[in-house]
């Protein structure tokens, strides 16, 4: 089979490896249709998840039919298209029975880590009966890859994480794929304000189509001060992280009001500075989590009837995915699709 794969720092190759073949009773082999590149995989190539070694087949993101389950896969079969979390999830251990599956013990972020992933024409999925959602019919295949990840890291991470609550303000720093996640779930929650922030002036747009209040271009000199003149200079009730660097963090600390949530969603590679100095007294709290996926049974049902609308969220696809994707400022991208042959 065709697969993309991580050969060295900063270099991936389509390269053909085996088809893979069921391990474990729990696994089930996924024939692709669709897989997508989150920001993580970006971090990968740039040597900051030592785990996903150079050889990795890398993706988490999938949308597929299943082509073959183990003896104790339930309740799904061979032909069932499905939906496949970003986490996997025995159901059994510690942390999976306290509802973080993102730390099972056997399971949580393997695909495209420290087992191979989904950038391929087929995957082994461990765990599949938890790990793998069957698709409704209503729901556009290539769509769905937003609920692998950016759906769910969006909500749980983002909007749940900063305790968004009807009539309150919300600021996100960044719009990219999962901060346009965090976005639209936010707005299932009636906050007053939500404002959106990024350098991007074609994502800012997409921020504003999709129900941002207010954007904000964080290059301007003054961009400190546009965000808390929204507010009448109290700050904002939960502020969201979704970039990942020093700066945006920094940024996020000068917003929070008092009583506020600080919702940390972006990958850090680097160390980022905590302004203890400034924020202990202000009644703050600072939360920071990498997705359960707990949530993905919930975003199909409100996709499926039509309260959530990703269709906007996959704007490219193609065999260049990876360069489209590292240049998502010049194409204006958002999420990509890598279409698998399916003839």
């Amino acid at each position: 089979m065709k697969a993309l794969v991580y050969t060295s720092q900063a270099t991936i190759q389509v390269l053909d490896r085996p088809k893979p073949t069921i391990q474990a009773p729990t696994d089930a082999i996924i024939r692709l249709l669709h897989a997508s590149i989150c920001g993580t995989d970006l971090h990968i190539l740039k040597g900051d998840v030592p785990s996903a070694q150079p050889g990795r087949i890398l993706g988490h993101e999938g949308v597929g039919v299943i082509d073959a389950v183990g003896a104790a896969v339930q309740d799904l079969g061979v032909g069932d298209r499905v939906l496949i979390s970003c986490m996997t999830s025995c159901g059994g251990c510690r942390f999976c029975q306290r509802g973080l599956p993102s730390h099972c013990v056997t399971g949580g972020w393997v695909l495209g880590n420290t087992i191979d992933g989904t950038q391929a024409e087929f995957v082994r999925v461990p765990h599949a009966t938890l790990s793998l959602h069957r698709l409704p019919a209503g729901i556009d295949p290539r769509a769905a890859l937003a609920i692998s990840d950016s759906l769910p890291t969006g909500l749980e991470c983002g909007v749940l994480s900063a305790n968004v609550q009807p009539g309150c303000s919300v600021v996100i720093v960044g719009a990219g794929p999962v901060g346009i996640a965090a976005l639209l779930t936010a707005r299932l929650y009636s906050p007053s304000l939500v404002v959106m922030v990024d350098l991007d002036e074609a994502r800012l747009a997409t921020a504003r189509k999709l129900g941002a209040n207010v954007t904000v271009n964080s290059s301007a000199p003054d961009a400190r001060q546009q965000l808390l003149a929204l507010t009448e200079e109290l700050g904002f009730d939960a502020v969201i992280e979704a970039v990942g660097i020093p700066a945006t963090f920094a940024l996020c600390q000068k917003l929070v009001a008092v009583g506020g949530r600080i919702a940390n969603v972006g990958v850090h590679g680097t160390s980022a500075d905590l302004h203890l100095e400034r924020l202990w007294d202000r009644n703050i709290s600072i939360h920071m989590s990498l997705v359960n996926a707990t949530t993905t049974p919930l975003l199909l049902r409100l996709v499926e009837s039509g309260m959530l609308d990703i269709g906007s969220l996959v704007t490219h696809q193609g065999v260049t995915a990876y360069k489209t994707f590292q240049a998502a400022a010049h194409h204006q991208t958002l999420k990509v699709a890598i279409d698998f042959d399916i003839a």
